[in-house]
């Protein structure tokens, strides 16, 4: 174990993220993490719980002499908003400091869902929920938001999103707008690495430093965590991983800008809906060309359609395949994945893990931990409330 020499400029920070990532804790175990004197670091626990930061928790057991005072954060101290903004859904939570959801609510990402359409929900959510428990602006630490990339988070912009059914969210200032008409702070991050920040904190107990995840649905948008931190490139665009080239010498390609044999053109809904519309094969019950569409695949897969399974094995081949790709590059411990694709039937996700466990080098004396995660399919909004948590100013 390292312990950690602190400054105090950043002292109090730093015991407050410990004392958050693991819940209950004595003073005695922090001195074993943190280079403090214990006269300087009462001080500090006293400053923290002056400041209701903190609070006790009761006393530890004895070793021998007087038993050890307890602290915890203080979940009521000050509540966070995680917000998705997605293709399909979006979705935002209402936050304590411990991270308990408190309320939830979802909209449907259609042709109507405009920016200024949005903005109104999300306006008359927040104040749904400021009437349901008692809040005011005042009480909120922040808005994070996890959006569908590409972005510049350091502007605060969706800068081109793929796939929205409704205009007007081309470089779109999604924090100034939120902030104007909330009147509190708003980071923003993508989708991918805001539920991959929700995954790895709900997961804090097992210290994991090198995960992986995949979300298989409108497109394929990965994120990575190294040493315990988000690893972030030159660009933001999480989308990127679904131009892997999984075929060579294909013509498949989703859209005119993208690489012909990509991953993204066999492992995504629109990979799947035009495979069913090419093949020319009608789904249980004869439906028309036009009502061909995701939702309707995944009622005739679990009828046992064969035309459909076998779209559908092949896309869990495809899958496994470009997971594969990934764990023998980056070697996680820990790989979740997610998506309406993944989520469509068990045997997706099983033919998908068994393909990438198949193909990874040195398997099974390296055998990565799959799942589908904690939260599921909260994991965006959690994560992007994860994200005020962690920029928390002391």
């Amino acid at each position: 174990m390292v312990r950690l020499t602190l400054k105090h400029s950043n002292a109090k920070k730093q015991v407050y993220d410990y004392i958050a990532r693991n819940g209950i804790v004595s003073k005695s175990e922090l001195m074993g993490q943190f280079e403090l004197k214990s006269n300087s670091m009462t001080r500090l626990l006293e400053e923290l719980i002056e400041e209701k930061w903190l609070q006790e928790k009761g006393l530890g057991d004895s070793t021998g002499g007087r038993p050890p005072i307890l602290y915890e954060t203080n979940a009521h101290y000050g509540y966070m908003f995680g917000l998705e903004i997605s293709r399909i859904y979006s979705s935002m939570g209402l936050y304590d400091l411990h991270m308990n959801r408190l309320s939830l609510v979802r909209w449907t990402m259609d042709e109507t869902m405009t920016p200024d359409v949005f903005m109104d929900r999300v306006h008359d959510a927040v104040q749904s929920f400021f009437a349901e428990h008692q809040l005011s602006a005042d009480r909120i630490l922040g808005m994070g938001v996890g959006a569908v990339g590409p972005l510049d988070r350091e502007q605060g912009l969706i800068v081109d999103p793929l796939y929205f059914p409704a205009t007007g969210w081309r470089n779109l200032p999604i924090c100034k707008l939120l902030e104007q008409r909330l009147g509190f702070p708003v980071l923003l991050d993508n989708g991918a690495n805001a539920a991959l920040i929700g995954e790895h904190w709900a997961l804090r107990s097992e210290q994991y430093q090198h995960m992986l995840y995949l979300h298989a649905g409108a497109g394929l948008r990965s994120a990575v965590m190294s040493g315990g931190k988000l690893v972030y490139g030159a660009t933001d665009t999480e989308g990127a991983v679904g131009q892997m080239i999984i075929q060579t010498g294909s013509d498949a390609r989703l859209r005119d800008s993208g690489n012909y044999g990509a991953w993204e053109a066999y492992v995504s809904v629109q990979a799947l809906e035009s495979q069913v519309k090419a093949r020319g094969k009608m789904l249980s019950g004869d439906a028309a060309e036009e009502q061909i569409h995701f939702e309707s695949m995944v009622r005739s897969l679990a009828d046992g359609d064969p035309d459909v399974t076998d779209i559908f094995n092949q896309a869990a081949y495809y899958l496994g395949i470009g997971l594969a790709n990934l764990i023998n590059v980056l070697h996680p411990e820990k790989v979740i994945v997610g998506g309406a694709l993944l989520n469509a039937h068990e045997s997706v996700y099983d033919t998908a893990i068994r393909v990438a466990e198949e193909n990874t080098y040195y398997y099974p004396r390296y055998k990565p931990l799959f799942s589908k995660g904690v939260l599921k399919e909260e994991a965006v909004a959690a994560g992007a409330a994860v994200m005020v948590l962690k920029q928390l100013q002391l």
